[in-house]
């Protein structure tokens, strides 16, 4: 009798341990889904995407936020469900026009020296370049040591004013942190 409660606990605590390493790897795959599809909203032409909060759980991603137009609405879904590990996607995107303003068109080499000085900014993009900057689209290029420093610097990019898109060729050296 007793050898049997002592394997009944036994296999209860393995049960656990394998749920939580579980837990764990769900976890994990569902930040780095999260970050694949930040990445892929903010480099995805014709989306603008930088009001948009992307959740991932069990591989289910949910948009929300406000976007300007439906097309960049279908268009910011489709190129989510493009990433590895997604299962299904929630668009819950708001399509909100954006107010029309009257904008000087910033010349592409001011464009390209802001965004050169948001990445000098941060020691994590030391080894980030702006390849070119083409009608507001940014092309950047070097190397960062984790999959987020890319996200950050796609965003921080992606903020400065007069630019529109941003490409990447960026490489990921380290970690997926």
């Amino acid at each position: 009798m007793q050898f049997f409660q002592s394997a009944r606990r036994t296999l209860l605590g393995a049960c656990v341990a394998l749920l939580a390493a579980g837990t764990a790897y769900a976890a994990t795959a569902d930040a780095w889904i999260t970050t694949k599809a930040k990445m892929a909203l903010l480099t995805t032409e014709g989306v603008s995407a930088t009001s948009v909060n992307v959740d991932t759980m069990n591989g289910l991603v949910t948009l929300h936020g406000k976007i300007g137009s439906d097309a960049e609405r279908q268009k910011a879904e489709a190129s989510v469900r493009e990433i590895d590990g997604v299962k299904s996607v929630r668009n819950l995107l708001q399509v909100v026009p954006e107010k029309r303003e009257t904008a000087v068109k910033e010349s592409d080499d001011k464009v390209k020296d802001r965004v050169q000085t948001a990445m000098k900014s941060n020691a994590a993009f030391k080894d980030v370049t702006v390849q070119s900057v083409n009608s507001g689209v940014v092309l950047l290029a070097g190397n960062v040591d984790t999959l987020g420093d890319h996200l950050s610097a796609v965003e921080r990019a992606a903020r400065v004013p007069g630019v529109k898109r941003v490409a990447t060729e960026v490489q990921v050296t380290g970690g997926t942190e």
